[in-house]
């Protein structure tokens, strides 16, 4: 059975690609209408069928097109890619997410935090000071060498109080954790099937996160 939504990323990426040769108001709203049954609709209707999978208390965003250039030295009004989350279920604290991407020259799954807040981000440090931060260092390692595409550390030195040699500096220098399955050709025509096989391969390292916060 082919995938209801296999005709997103083709249908997204030709629209993004004229989107970035006339990145106006003015051409945006005469193509609106493309936009919303073409992007918006299938992307909402993906949000809900990931949603329904991942279980009650899951948050869904879908990442509005306009762009803030209030401090931005490119005043184009529009992004050219069509982003979307699940915010995992949680009884209280930062939740995880799982992501889903398409832009100009990619066209990604991945999960994690996209960034911790001034409350989580003492919380991170805590958690990943001790045996939870091993364990974290060694599912993003088995990742990495399964070819998941990681974030690199924010920082350049551990912050203080942290030793500056900490065996888990290379966590401790974070101040957000992505980790990114690439689509190939295959996967492309069918998003659910590869947004769901995405998750089961983060879910160990979803769950230890979970476990932090």
């Amino acid at each position: 059975m082919s995938d209801p939504f296999a005709t997103l990323v083709p249908d997204a990426t030709g629209f993004l690609s004229d989107l970035a040769r006339n990145n106006t108001r003015d051409w945006f709203l005469a193509h609106k209408p493309t936009y919303e049954d073409k992007l918006k609709a299938p992307a909402m209707a993906l949000l809900d069928i990931i949603a329904a999978d991942l279980g009650t208390g899951t948050g869904i965003k879908l990442f509005r097109p306009h762009r803030d250039v209030r401090f931005s030295k490119d005043k184009t009004p529009y992004h050219t890619h069509l982003h979307m989350l699940w915010s995992l279920p949680s009884e209280s604290g930062p939740r995880p997410a799982l992501f889903f991407g398409i832009g100009l020259n990619y066209v990604s799954a991945g999960a994690g935090f996209m960034g911790f807040d001034k409350t989580a981000l003492p919380i991170w440090r805590a958690g990943v000071d001790g045996a939870r931060g091993a364990k974290i260092t060694a599912e993003l390692d088995r990742l990495a060498a399964d070819g998941l595409r990681i974030g690199a550390p924010e920082l350049k030195r551990v912050p203080a109080p942290y030793d500056k040699d900490h065996p888990r500096g290379a966590l401790l220098r974070r101040k957000a954790l992505t980790v990114w399955h690439d689509l190939d050709k295959a996967e492309i025509a069918s998003p659910v099937a590869t947004i769901r096989a995405t998750h089961q391969r983060l879910a160990p390292l979803l769950g230890s996160l979970q476990a932090i916060f």
